[in-house]
């Protein structure tokens, strides 16, 4: 966008601009959920408006004409393209939800917390997804230069007026998502064990998360391959872990002990192992059915395309991510089967953690 207004837009601009986005990440993740909550507010209503005012000024790039004579995907492909959103707008946030639902009262319907967290998290991914679809479709240029800078490739189809407005869209849509990213993971370390304030854990996080993005950003070729190699690595053992918690949810007749899930001598011990090892199971055969064509670093995964028949690492399988659909599935299936007895002697047990702790 510098570029395009003629401004700086060397390295000591990227710089300045990613400190600038950084303190406001990690800062407003450290500050805790109050600050968090404002935030979002003001982000929701500017990058609203704003992102409306930019669907009426490119809606005229899209040419229905140059879209449809577009070669239809093969089933394979349709797939893969289907698990790696799901991936990015569900699968990624499956084990945070509680980070946010304990703020609300008890007395919530558990019914209306699922639909209006469904609904409000895919009403506009189903609008903007379709809506970039069309435009990368209308525009061989643009969709080759949205591999490389997905945000810059959208600024080039701007009037100049409007560039400055959609770095502000831009930058706050990221923000208000890495927030929640950076909060979560943080309070994610002290469930691990980690003895710090919630803050330093935040901070520890952020730390993460900029060396991330200085090799994104610095030194990595393109966007799409480091977010993909993300997205498809990690969904594989998130998916292992939504499938074992789904089946634990729907065998258990009374709700979760919560002082006994705190300490290593109430009924849910400290590690249980069935499920440990159906998660790694789970992983291990899930990444050998996914493939990054961008990231080589991550080439070793697909090892069981072709002892599966799949036709190999190169075959019409490959890049249809099954690995994230089976993980959950054996996962799923795993622990509905193996776990029945074990929570069925759990909820039989006295709940010793939930007295010592009203004492």
């Amino acid at each position: 966008v510098f570029a395009q207004l003629h401004w700086s837009a060397g390295t000591a601009t990227k710089v300045i601009a990613f400190l600038i986005v950084t303190v406001l990440i990690v800062g407003s993740a450290a500050l805790g959920f109050d600050t968090i909550m404002r935030l979002q507010t003001v982000i929701t209503w500017v990058t609203g408006v704003l992102t409306v005012v930019y669907l009426i000024l490119v809606a005229g790039k899209i040419h229905w004409a140059t879209v449809s004579a577009i070669p239809s995907g093969s089933a394979q492909q349709v797939l893969g393209v289907t698990v790696l959103v799901a991936t990015g707008f569900g699968l990624g946030w499956v084990n945070v939800g509680a980070d946010y639902s304990r703020y609300l009262p008890r007395r919530s319907s558990g019914a209306g917390v699922v639909w209006w967290t469904t609904f409000g998290a895919s009403i506009a991914p189903l609008f903007l997804l379709t809506f970039g679809l069309l435009l990368a479709g209308s525009s061989k240029n643009l969709l080759t230069a949205i591999n490389t800078d997905p945000i810059g490739a959208l600024s080039t189809i701007l009037p100049t007026w409007y560039l400055v407005p959609f770095v502000i869209v831009a930058v706050l849509g990221l923000v208000g998502g890495a927030v929640l990213d950076i909060y979560s993971s943080g309070l994610t370390l002290l469930a691990a064990g980690l003895r710090v304030p919630r803050w330093s854990a935040a901070l520890i996080d952020g730390a993460l998360m900029i060396a991330g993005t200085i090799y994104v950003v610095f030194f990595s070729s393109n966007f799409i391959g480091p977010f993909e190699g993300f997205l498809i690595t990690l969904g594989v053992p998130i998916s292992a872990w939504c499938g074992i918690m789904l089946a634990d949810i729907l065998l258990r007749r009374s709700a979760y002990s919560d002082a006994d899930l705190f300490s290593s001598s109430g009924r849910y011990g400290s590690i249980r192992w069935v499920p440990a090892i159906l998660l790694v199971a789970s992983t291990v055969i899930g990444w050998g059915l996914v493939t990054n064509s961008y990231a080589s670093w991550l080439s070793w995964q697909g090892y069981l395309l072709g002892p599966f028949g799949l036709g190999g690492k190169t075959g019409t399988w490959a890049f249809a991510n099954l690995g994230v659909i089976v993980a959950l599935v054996i996962a799923f299936a795993g622990w509905l089967a193996f776990g029945r007895a074990a929570i069925r002697r759990q909820e039989a047990a006295p709940a010793a953690a939930e007295t010592v702790a009203a004492g």
